[in-house]
């Protein structure tokens, strides 16, 4: 009996130091960008008219791996991933989808992966890079974790993803801008390091337009929102004090002010639905289609009509820029948790 005590006090010793030891690499590993990185510097732009209407296309592909069968652990589901002849399916799934949109001027996607687990290694950045050979293609790490060890029985292991934006136009620059915030040690070694990406383009009436692709934070109880979004906010606001266009588009992770659902087929999500305030930047225009949902809970495979869902992915427009048109375009999750969202718009 002694020895059986001894072995499990030793196990129990072992166990608790190899613990120690990983989280002490994990620190030493942690992927901490600074506040400003420039990812991209051109020394001949192109020069955008200022009366051009533009179109610009929004869509978080979920990794590829978040398919309309998927639940997801982080949710309150079971599966952590696909298996890799479904990740394949969505991967070509998203390339059909925006080959059929290609002419688009800015596309915004979120959770592109790189080299991950989740996703069986795919390089799912060169993967649509490869198919615009004529544009501009900027990227902006946002997780990058050398092994996530959660769930435990099947661990989400090496991550590598970030956002991505695909534009038609050679901007001036494009810088990654990081959010402020971030969980508490240990759980912070693990989760994103949550960014948003600004392509910063020269106009003929010597303003500048930006495009900024943004994503921000999931499952957290409304802190790191709202300093990111207070973050965002001074950056925004200094920007449109010198004259220039802004477009924020992307995965808000929250509804547009006082959002009112119009879904016909579908139900919205009132569990955890937060509203940006109504007084951020009341001025500017948030330009979104209440009529279909552009994200879906991941609790359990989607069925329309019962499945919950929401709006969390749609544009802000700085008050000299008018939305021209918005939909959301029902895929039927068919892919990713998310669907794809197309505007257009011109400069005032």
């Amino acid at each position: 009996m002694k020895k059986i005590l001894k072995f499990l006090l030793y196990l129990i010793i072992i166990i608790i130091v190899a613990f120690g030891l990983f989280l002490i690499y994990a620190s030493l590993n942690d992927y901490k960008p600074e506040e400003k990185i420039n990812v991209f510097t051109s020394d001949n732009p192109d020069i955008l008219s200022d009366t051009t209407e533009f179109s610009i296309m929004i869509w978080n592909i979920g990794y590829c791996g978040l398919n309309k069968e998927m639940d997801f652990f982080y949710d309150g589901g079971k599966q952590v991933r696909p298996s890799e002849e479904q990740v394949k399916k969505n991967i070509q799934g998203v390339k059909s989808f925006l080959l059929q949109n290609q002419n688009t001027d800015f596309i915004l996607i979120q959770e592109v992966d790189q080299n991950s687990k989740r996703s069986y290694s795919f390089n799912e950045f060169d993967t649509i890079a490869n198919m615009f050979h004529e544009r501009t293609i900027l990227y902006g790490k946002n997780y990058d974790v050398f092994f996530v060890p959660t769930p435990p029985a099947k661990p989400m292991g090496k991550v590598n993803s970030g956002l991505m934006t695909v534009s038609k136009y050679t901007p001036e620059n494009s810088v990654r801008h990081s959010f402020p915030g971030n969980y508490s040690w240990p759980t912070g070694l693990f989760m994103l390091d949550r960014c948003f990406l600004v392509n910063r383009y020269k106009l003929s009436n010597e303003k500048e337009l930006l495009i900024i692709n943004t994503h921000n934070s999931a499952y957290d109880d409304g802190t790191l929102k709202a300093q990111q979004m207070a973050y965002l906010k001074t950056f925004l606001a200094d920007e449109y004090k010198q004259g220039n266009y802004i477009v924020v588009g992307g995965d808000w992770n929250q509804c547009p002010p006082n959002f009112t659902p119009r879904f016909k087929e579908n139900i919205m999500d009132t569990i955890i639905k937060t509203d940006i305030p109504a007084d951020y930047l009341p001025k500017w225009t948030w330009l979104y289609d209440n009529t279909l949902p552009t994200n879906r809970r991941v609790t359990a495979p989607y069925k329309k009509g019962e499945t919950l869902t929401t709006v969390i992915d749609f544009l802000l427009l700085s008050p000299n820029i008018k939305g021209v048109t918005v939909k959301n375009i029902n895929v039927g999750f068919k892919y990713s948790d998310h669907q794809p969202v197309k505007a257009s718009f011109k400069l005032k």
